[in-house]
Parts: structure tokens; C-alpha cells; sequence
């Protein structure tokens, strides 16, 4: 996975999720769940590449850093919570869509329902 439209396309494989661009500005891609609107994954591109901005459990954070140079404290986010992936290549696909799995689901939570 290198490009924006990958990225997006898989995140459009997951449930209920639609593709968001709120900063007026096509560099910046939201991919948020419907019903609550939170962004389990920004899509941009810097330096170069694309970026992922995914949140990740902080028991895992610094796992993903050590294991891939190409994944650093995330940027513009908190940095216990959150990562930036950098698609230029180095990290293959599976683990990519394992890091965009696990924010989805970090981020996931049932609308309130109305009464």
C-alpha cells in the first residue's frame, strides 16, 4: 500500500465508515464511522508520501515504532495514543491493514440512541 486511493479503499472495507474532507483542503482525508462521525484514520500526504495518522493501543505504540522505521509519533496528534504511517513502501500491506483495524475498533463506538 503507497497511495491515498489504496488507503481509502481499504478503509472502505470496513463497516459502516465513509471517506470525509472537513478541512476544505484534498490533501487531508478523514475516514471516519458513520452515526458518531470519529476519524479512526487521517490520510495525507507529506514529504513525499502518503501518511496515516492511526490510533493504537499505547501498549503497542512503541512496538510499531521499533519494529518499522517508516512509523513515528504521530503528527498533529497525541503521541501516546496515535502513529503516523508513512506508505513509502517499507511496511508490508498485512500489517498496515492491521494498524487501520485496530484504530477502527479503537474508535468505535455505538451512536446514543435516541429516546
Amino acid at each position: 500500500m503507497k497511495t491515498r486511493k489504496e488507503a481509502i479503499a481499504f478503509c472502505l472495507t470496513l463497516s459502516d465508515v465513509y471517506e470525509d474532507y472537513p478541512f476544505h483542503d484534498d490533501n487531508w482525508t478523514l475516514m471516519r464511522h458513520k452515526g458518531t462521525a470519529k476519524t479512526f484514520a487521517t490520510i495525507y500526504e507529506r514529504q513525499g508520501n502518503i501518511w496515516l495518522n492511526l490510533k493504537c493501543d499505547p501498549l503497542l505504540t512503541s512496538m510499531w515504532r521499533d519494529v518499522y522505521k517508516s512509523v513515528i509519533p504521530a503528527y498533529h496528534m497525541n503521541k501516546y495514543h496515535w502513529n503516523s504511517v508513512i506508505l513509502d513502501g517499507t511496511i508490508p500491506d498485512k500489517d498496515i491493514e492491521i494498524m487501520i483495524r485496530d484504530s477502527y475498533k479503537l474508535t468505535y463506538k455505538k451512536p446514543k440512541e435516541k429516546k
